[in-house]
């Protein structure tokens, strides 16, 4: 039986723990080569974790004293509702300990963050071929139907 999954916030000295799941995430979504994230952005994303007044936050899944596995999250307003919106935008889980409920400790760690903070919602994306997770996701959430179009500058 695996050791137990702690979900906690990152510590600034774990950057590069934190990065190697970032990197696998990037990769899972096919962002390297010449699409990959630079690392400007890379270092100010973890910046903004430790920056109170930045809506964006972070969790990371500890277990024997690796991280195997994160989360990024963001607050912000919502013209149908009266409380403030999460949207869970990065969710990871090491191929090491995929399937052992490292994402499902992640996401309900955002639903309580959410609820602490007077939350009303908790919405995400993944890409459609991502079944894995979605199995996931239909079990813990409702997929309302939407459709999601973009154009980048």
């Amino acid at each position: 039986m695996p050791a137990e999954i702690t979900v906690r916030p990152p510590l600034p000295a774990e950057f590069d723990s934190w990065s190697r799941l970032w990197e696998g995430y990037n990769s899972f979504y096919k962002r390297s080569g010449p699409t990959a994230i630079p690392a400007e952005v890379t270092k100010t994303t973890w910046a903004r974790f430790f920056d109170a007044a930045e809506p964006v936050h972070a969790l990371v899944a500890e277990r024997d004293g690796q991280l195997v596995g994160l989360v990024h999250y963001i607050f912000h307003r919502n013209t149908t509702m009266l409380g403030q919106t999460c949207y869970l935008q990065d969710l990871f889980t090491d191929e090491t300990a995929r399937g052992q409920g490292v994402g499902r400790a992640l996401i309900t760690a955002v639903y309580d963050a959410a609820k602490s903070a007077g939350g009303t919602r908790v919405y995400w994306h993944t890409h459609e071929t991502n079944k894995t997770a979605m199995r996931l996701y239909d079990k813990i959430a409702v997929r309302p139907g939407f459709v999601m179009y973009r154009q980048d500058f």
